[in-house]
């Protein structure tokens, strides 16, 4: 395939130059060369999903993976029942359900769009021919995958270690753009899906936000105003 211009690449995918740029700051990317990124990525296109969109059902074949630019996405497994048991909410900057196409071959669990997303769709046939080309894309993928793993184990570290006052600093803090003083954030999930993703019950999730009251957080529907930004960082850092 000839070398592929970045005005080109744009035109075909949808990829702009934030977009790469945060595309490069993924494991899998990561320190990938410019050519060798486009000719992986030039079967891939951006799209724009609303709300509850339903992105892929547990057991339906895996032929794509995911990349999310903007919004955040519920991966989830469904009982018999009905009952949805909370897996993993995927936001801005994480890539999702590339294990699936080498493991099973199927999606291991359901997605739903949980706030509207922008995401870059990256088919599996264009990725499978692109590693026959380029082996060492297939490093790429055992790196990335390795490094979730590794993320996992950190992530239930967390949850054992951290107590739920400080899991939601951090998230909290992730959301702010400045370093220190006041601010303001809107919350990108339904609360009942914040607590999801920390490892806690609903009911924990408003308890602890009422204990954030004392430095100075407010709630307001989704709206959380932050008075010291500095104070929410120190308790997330807090060890004890």
């Amino acid at each position: 395939m000839p070398t592929l211009d970045r005005e080109t690449f744009e035109r075909r995918t949808g990829i702009r130059a934030a977009d790469y740029q945060q595309l490069k700051a993924i494991p899998l990317f990561a320190g990938m060369g410019d050519d060798a990124m486009m000719r992986l990525l030039i079967e891939s296109s951006v799209r724009r999903y609303p709300r509850n969109t339903a992105l892929f059902m547990q057991g339906e074949q895996a032929d794509r993976f995911f990349v999310v630019f903007e919004g955040w996405i519920k991966g989830f497994r469904q009982a018999p029942d009905g009952h949805e048991s909370i897996i993993g909410i995927f936001g801005p900057g994480e890539s999702f359900a590339e294990a699936a196409m080498f493991i099973s071959g199927n999606y291991p669990i359901c997605t739903e769009i949980a706030a509207d997303a922008r995401l870059l769709v990256i088919p599996r046939a264009g990725l499978l021919a692109q590693m026959q080309r380029e082996p060492e894309i297939a490093l790429k993928i055992l790196a990335s995958m390795s490094r979730r793993l590794r993320a996992f184990v950190q992530q239930v570290e967390q949850l054992t270690v951290k107590s739920s006052t400080q899991r939601l600093a951090g998230f909290l803090e992730n959301l702010v753009d400045d370093e220190e003083g006041s601010s303001v954030v809107d919350l990108p999930l339904d609360k009942m899906l914040i607590a999801g993703r920390l490892g806690m019950q609903p009911e924990t999730l408003s308890r602890t936000l009422s204990k954030l009251r004392a430095i100075g957080v407010e709630t307001e529907g989704h709206r959380v105003m932050i008075k010291d930004v500095s104070a929410l960082r120190a308790i997330n850092e807090d060890d004890e």
